[in-house]
């Protein structure tokens, strides 16, 4: 899960102006990425199957969030977003702040809305996809006072109004892969239900969500149906051309064992694809293919989130090769900095990262 991250990317050392430099490369001429006649797999180009390979986005060397400098350092985004696709990256998943992206209850933030056209444009000059992860809370302290005091039907009510603001930015690029509605909802989680975000910060950010304070007597199931359904119609309301998704903790490779809830029959279906944060362990790579075949669903699978922090590199990428024929994408993360400055650092987070860095780009596929 993308919060024990911050636990390996805090080790990292922390260490470009607004106007846009002239460009540096012609605009790719992207072909929409869609589902594959059978709804199995991706494809581009009628039904050519296309393997997704990128970055989670989420934060930078410093440890700031995308929205806290890409309207200053617009050269630093841009320098990013070419060495992501230097390293054999054609996907990057961006993370979109509540607090940046909505004023109030009824009222989208313009400013933001406007930048992120501009990093859509800089996907399509840069020949990379977006998977445009929304309604993040990472920080609680920027969370609106006003936002955290909703109930849970205004709360979608407004999770709605931002998604329907944002697909409007992005409906008609090719460059957009998807939409993640939200990163790692829940239902529950613990006997405190008063806390939208529950759960001790790691570092400042708190990366998991509810999606209720109260059940009213309804099933997990029946939450996360209801909560999908809507924010999918109102997204495509807008927007009938992207595929929208959710990426969820596996808690059956957690558990060891049970059955997906958002990727159940009963709640997938407005759903394009199916999106887990796995982590291998460092146990038999047979042992966590057998939890990642639960999320094999009749519909593509993409591992949004992927570091070697329990089985290592070696076995991580051993794990990667293993389930190529049962996963469709397969997204790490990139923190602002290259192997060779990741390297230099002669620390151990550096030299983790500047590693893995390496050896995913050997996996890339060939494009």
């Amino acid at each position: 899960m993308v919060r024990r991250l911050l636990l390996l990317s805090t080790l990292l050392a922390f260490g470009c102006q607004a106007d846009d430099p002239a460009p540096t490369q012609k605009s790719h001429a992207l072909p929409r990425i869609h589902l594959s006649s059978d709804k199995k797999h991706f494809a581009v180009d009628a039904d050519a199957r296309f393997e997704l390979w990128g970055f989670n986005y989420d934060h930078d060397e410093k440890g700031r969030l995308l929205e806290d400098y890409w309207a200053v350092e617009w050269e630093k985004v841009r320098r990013d977003f070419v060495e992501m696709k230097s390293l054999g990256g054609n996907v990057i998943r961006i993370h979109l702040q509540v607090a940046k992206f909505m004023n109030a209850a009824d009222k989208p933030n313009a400013q933001s809305l406007v930048q992120l056209g501009r990093l859509v444009k800089l996907a399509e000059e840069t020949g990379l996809y977006l998977d445009i992860t929304g309604l993040a809370c990472y920080r609680k302290g920027d969370v609106p006072a006003w936002y955290s005091s909703l109930d849970e039907s205004h709360r979608w009510d407004v999770q709605c109004r931002f998604w329907k603001a944002v697909a409007g930015v992005c409906k008609t690029s090719p460059a957009i892969f998807c939409y993640d509605l939200m990163n790692e909802p829940i239902i529950g989680g613990g006997d405190q239900k008063s806390d939208w975000l529950p759960g001790t910060p790691l570092g400042g950010m708190n990366y998991v969500q509810r999606l209720t304070l109260d059940p009213h007597g309804r099933s997990d199931k029946q939450i996360a149906r209801a909560w999908v359904e809507k924010l999918s119609t109102a997204i495509r309301s807008v927007d009938k051309r992207h595929m929208i998704t959710v990426g969820v903790i596996p808690w059956v490779q957690v558990f060891k064992g049970g059955s997906p809830l958002f990727y159940s029959p009963e709640v997938s279906g407005p759903l394009d694809f199916a999106s887990i944060h796995f982590y291998p362990k460092a146990v038999p790579v047979e042992e966590s293919l057998k939890y990642l075949r639960a999320y094999e669903i009749g519909k593509p699978l993409v591992i949004e989130e992927i570091f070697p922090l329990d089985a290592g590199i070696d076995k991580t990428a051993a794990f990667i090769n293993a389930s190529r024929n049962e996963v469709d994408g397969y997204v790490s993360f990139y923190w602002g900095e290259t192997i060779e400055q990741n390297k230099q650092k002669h620390d151990l987070g550096g030299a983790i990262q500047g590693d893995w860095l390496q050896k995913f780009e050997e996996l890339a596929p060939r494009q």
